[in-house]
């Protein structure tokens, strides 16, 4: 009965896309079109929960979120698991193994545990051995918003989708036929058109990237969702306990951690909450700016921002804004610089790394943030986040993973890179 309903409900779910004809005379004409059409793949939770552990290496498909521990790099491949990647020599990182979690979008990493989401669970991994990670717990419904997938339930009655099976299909139709809004008769898929001219394709502690909306500050682990910062004892890391669920604004994008402070980025402002209880976090300020994709992170004088316009986010300018948050209870724009579409942004020391969309990535002395001094501007890769540590940056780009050394800043110099597989 479950899958009936999920079925119907992503049968409702269509990928509109504007056709182009090839050719029109009078009233009569004719074109080819490919309809890909989408099948959910089900395996039951037991099954899923047993598939958690290391299996061989995969090919990069779709790069997301990325966490450092020890000699290990751990990348999110979105809704399909994380990659273990040894990097114990920077210029050949060698890919181990491939952890298999539906759903898994965010990760952190504390004394050996890992804690990921699996769509709406957290689940906590013993990576002590990083070639044979181990289950130690499950949190169900740890995050309910993530039960919902586009409108549809995607886990549940003991079910769980882990992939989608797709299938072209080429057709030749009246020009006058509308590739928007066609159902095709059958609930258990959902699809999107493409003209011969039109064709487009459908998404003891470490260190997270500032794309995270996972952190680890002391014995905690904080999560944030859309609205809601949620609190996690760790304590026993092996046995993470659920302690607080609070309101924490708007449109929530990312969390950092510094000192007793989380810094939360919305697409509204930043939001400043004091740790100093850390089961109990509190509202310090809140900095408001124009609508946009938000990242921040912050040292002991200021918070770096940028905002990112053209997305779903807002529509606000490109730009980075630098914050005086010396008083977390009130914060105070210091200065705007002009960016190209910037995104995650990492510090080390006087050095500012932003990834700055399809303009690559940039590297910036902070000595004076009133007068930030470009140092080296690497172009190519369309970037999305990076981690800046004992003198390596990783850099997540849409086509793959990238290592920079940039142990002279001014020379900044590609190490290498692990690309996407673009099929």
């Amino acid at each position: 009965m479950y899958q009936k309903l999920t079925a119907r409900l992503a049968g409702l779910i269509l990928l509109a896309i504007t056709l182009v004809p090839t050719a029109c005379i009078k009233d009569k004409c004719s074109e080819e079109r490919t309809y890909t059409f989408y099948t959910p793949v089900y395996k039951s939770k037991t099954e899923v929960l047993a598939s958690i552990k290391n299996n061989p290496a995969k090919e990069i498909e779709n790069p997301g979120k990325i966490y450092i521990y020890n000699k290990y790099i751990f990348l999110n491949d979105r809704d399909r698991g994380i990659h273990v990647i040894d990097n114990s020599n920077p210029s050949s990182p060698n890919p181990i193994a491939f952890i298999d979690i539906p759903g898994n979008m965010d990760l952190a990493v504390s004394e050996n545990i890992m804690y990921a989401d699996m769509y709406g669970d957290l689940v906590a991994l013993d990576i002590s051995d990083p070639k044979n990670v181990k289950l130690v717990k499950i949190i169900e419904s740890a995050f309910p918003e993530r039960q919902w997938l586009n409108g549809f339930f995607i886990s549940g009655n003991g079910q769980m989708i882990v992939a989608w099976n797709k299938k072209d299909t080429t057709v030749t139709e009246s020009c006058r036929t509308s590739g928007v809004g066609i159902f095709t008769g059958r609930h258990d898929v959902f699809f999107q058109a493409s003209g011969t001219k039109s064709n487009v394709s459908v998404s003891p502690v470490g260190m997270g990237g500032s794309m995270a909306r996972f952190t680890i500050a002391g014995n905690y682990l904080y999560t944030v969702d859309n609205h809601s910062l949620k609190c996690f004892s760790i304590s026993d890391p092996a046995n993470p306990v659920k302690k607080n669920d609070i309101m924490a604004g708007f449109d929530i994008e990312t969390i950092y951690p510094f000192k007793d402070a989380l810094f939360i980025g919305t697409m509204g402002g930043m939001n400043i909450f004091d740790i100093t209880n850390p089961e109990s976090p509190v509202l310090k300020s809140n900095f408001v700016h124009a609508r946009a994709c938000d990242p921040v992170i912050a040292d002991d004088k200021h918070a770096f921002v940028t905002l990112r316009a053209g997305t779903t986010c807002g529509p606000a300018t490109n730009e980075l804004l630098v914050i005086n948050v010396q008083n977390l209870g009130s914060p105070v724009l210091l200065k705007k610089y002009p960016m190209t579409n910037p995104a995650g942004l990492a510090k080390d020391g006087n050095l500012l790394l932003i990834c700055d969309g399809n303009a690559g990535l940039k590297a910036y002395s902070a000595k004076d943030v009133m007068d930030l001094q470009l140092l080296k501007h690497s172009s190519g890769p369309e970037t999305y986040d990076v981690i800046a540590m004992n003198g390596i940056a990783l850099v997540v780009a849409k086509d793959g993973l990238y290592q920079y050394d940039y142990t002279d800043p001014a020379d900044m110099r590609l190490l290498s890179k692990l690309a996407v597989n673009k099929q």
